[in-house]
């Protein structure tokens, strides 16, 4: 059966409801049978069918599929005051005559800008995604989340300024880095097309930006969130405005040794009747868990979650 698309649906339906109203009275009820068939097909071929783990070979190079490109972009920071610099991947069929959502992917305590595309490469994960027709085609922006003239992991990487470095990076992300690339490529500006997500310090600095500026994101998502995560009660201000989310994930593996954040942001989160998924996993702190985080989130953003997608991934692992 050839995938149909929501908006190709949406018009082979109106199509045919426009054809049956000149029939006469006879033929209607053949038509009316055609177009909920033509409904049911619809409704199959958009249904969300995410699995509970990434399968084998989701993260390998495929040579025979179209490839998406990353480049390495810099922009001026009027919040450091120099020159920084992030990697952009644009997905297979990229072009400048068409929009794109963003998603802005966060690195940990000891990584930079780099750390995504050789440790869990977007540039291969979601190619293969998108070869099989499960995700929405997307820029995804990796920056570096340590806000400071020299922002490389180098000495100690626990020491106060560059952690501070770490907040700083919000006003970096909202003034200078998010206004360059919608000036740049051609994205869209409006919140509910630009997601957050990070690993770690990232995961910690995904949830505090995202939730803390709900004009600004619609997709929020803390993978294995760090002790960076602000307390749920400051975290989470309005608790009504927060429903308004179009998506907010956390997800740790079962033997991280910080998945008290994961599971102390959560029971605030359920206790408050704020949806959200809470998604577990064999793994610990690591990049085997986080690869297969990009994968199942991925098929996720910038179209509607179902209700069984949720019940699915909320089930405890263990």
């Amino acid at each position: 059966m050839v995938k149909l698309q929501t908006e190709n649906c949406k018009s082979l339906f109106n199509i045919g409801a426009t054809a049956c109203s000149g029939l006469q009275h006879n033929t209607i009820a053949k038509c009316v049978v055609l177009l909920f068939f033509t409904w049911l097909a619809c409704a199959k071929a958009n249904a969300q069918n995410i699995p509970n783990h990434a399968p084998k070979g989701f993260d390998s190079l495929r040579a025979a599929i179209p490839h998406g490109k990353i480049d390495t972009i810099y922009y001026y920071s009027k919040t450091v005051g120099v020159k920084r610099r992030a990697l952009v991947y644009t997905p297979p069929g990229f072009t400048q005559t068409k929009k794109y959502p963003v998603l802005y992917l966060l690195h940990g305590l000891a990584g930079t800008d780099k750390e995504w595309a050789y440790a869990a490469p977007p540039q291969i994960i979601l190619d293969n995604l998108y070869a099989e027709k499960k995700a929405e085609p997307m820029v995804i922006v990796m920056p570096n989340g340590r806000a400071m003239k020299n922002d490389q992991p180098t000495g100690d990487i626990f020491d106060s300024v560059k952690v501070k470095a770490f907040s700083t990076f919000e006003r970096d992300l909202l003034d200078d880095l998010i206004p360059f690339i919608e000036h740049s490529y051609p994205v869209y500006t409006q919140h509910h097309y630009r997601a957050i997500a990070g690993l770690s310090m990232g995961g910690g600095q995904a949830l505090n930006f995202g939730l803390g500026n709900l004009n600004k994101f619609a997709y929020v998502a803390g993978f294995a969130p760090a002790p960076n995560t602000k307390m749920p009660e400051v975290l989470v201000p309005d608790l009504q405005k927060v429903k308004k989310l179009k998506l907010l994930w956390i997800s740790c593996g079962v033997d991280d040794h910080l998945i008290w954040v994961s599971e102390r942001t959560h029971d605030f989160l359920a206790t408050n009747n704020i949806p959200h998924i809470y998604y577990t996993e064999p793994g610990a702190h690591d990049f085997n868990v986080w690869r297969n985080d990009l994968y199942i989130l991925a098929q996720l953003l910038f179209k509607p979650v179902s209700k069984s997608v949720y019940d699915q991934l909320n089930k405890p692992y263990r």
